[in-house]
């Protein structure tokens, strides 16, 4: 897997790719990223504050110009010392291929060296693929968060980072 940092360049194709995979899971409604204003500039977000938060592009091996997928993280409020894996999405013609596990393990090797003690992330019952992977990868199911922003997720994981 070959991956940097978001640039704003690359904001229209993260975006795309994001509301592609929620519309093919009929998850575009209200509720959810697809309608989220930063979407369409997660670079804003994510350099915002470099030490605490950040996005990174998955990029074909062959292409280094084309972005196949991506995955972020950022400080979670609702819980002390946690990030919240945000928005890992893959083209459809990077499926298949392990990456989302590549992904996490990215994220989880970067949110350790900052000093997170959790690990968060949010999903929908629709996205059995990325369900059956966080499972896999040891995230625990936990109760809805308070602090929960995207009102129609109804799946809540924490990997509690040892």
């Amino acid at each position: 897997m070959k991956y940097r940092t978001i640039t704003a360049q690359d904001n229209v194709a993260i975006a795309k790719i994001v509301r592609d995979n929620l519309k093919a899971y009929h998850l575009d409604i209200p509720g959810t990223v697809y309608f989220d204003e930063g979407l369409d500039h997660l670079s804003d977000f994510y350099s915002a504050e470099p030490k605490r938060r950040a996005y990174y592009v998955v990029v074909d091996e062959q292409d280094e110009n084309s972005i196949i997928g991506g995955v972020g993280f950022a400080e979670f409020e609702g819980k002390t010392n946690c990030a919240e894996l945000q928005k890992l999405y893959l083209s459809d013609a990077a499926k298949g291929r392990g990456l989302g596990y590549e992904m996490i393990k990215l994220v989880e090797q970067k949110v350790r060296e900052l000093g997170y003690k959790t690990l968060y992330l949010e999903t929908h019952s629709n996205l059995q693929t990325a369900v059956h992977i966080y499972k896999k990868y040891g995230f625990k199911e936990i109760e809805r968060p308070k602090s929960v922003v995207h009102n129609t997720m109804n799946m809540f994981y924490e990997l509690t980072l040892d």
